[in-house]
């Protein structure tokens, strides 16, 4: 191997060992953990959230319906400059950030006016486990949200 290329290879894992997702600013994301599914209609809807840590929260859903995997998705929360993104992954294609634009205790959502739909993704805690929605403009043109009420999982 020549020196340019050994040069150009621990350059590339300088930048890799030297990765941030930013800092926190102060954002609890730990509420979000969990195995949570929402049941309806023989279909299952279930998203794992791991525990927030070196500030990013990494999650993943699939879709069950009748006994045959439909849909999956890989998401993540991370930081860009200090500033906390969505970042949906829907059955493998380019990923999508959506920058919070809104936070309380228990609740955070994000936003992308660029993208087609959703152009909203919004997660609440509540007394009985996750609410999540997506949101944006339907064919219409009217909003076009969609919930989910997610319980935790019997594991």
């Amino acid at each position: 191997m020549n020196t340019n290329k050994l040069v150009a290879m621990g350059l590339g894992l300088a930048c890799l060992a030297g990765a941030s997702f930013g800092k926190t600013s102060g954002h609890d994301f730990s509420w979000i953990a969990g195995h949570w599914c929402q049941v309806r209609d023989g279909t299952t809807i279930e998203e794992q959230w791991l525990k927030p840590s070196g500030g990013l929260v990494v999650g993943m859903g699939r879709t069950v319906k009748n006994g045959e995997a439909t849909a999956f998705e890989f998401q993540r929360i991370e930081y860009r400059d200090g500033v906390p993104y969505y970042v949906a992954q829907p059955g493998g294609v380019p990923p999508v950030a959506f920058k919070l634009t809104a936070f309380g205790e228990g609740w955070a959502r994000f936003e992308n006016p660029g993208h087609d739909y959703p152009r909203r993704v919004e997660y609440r805690r509540t007394n009985q486990g996750l609410h999540a929605e997506i949101a944006g403009p339907g064919k219409d043109g009217r909003e076009k949200v969609i919930p989910f009420e997610y319980l935790r999982c019997a594991d």
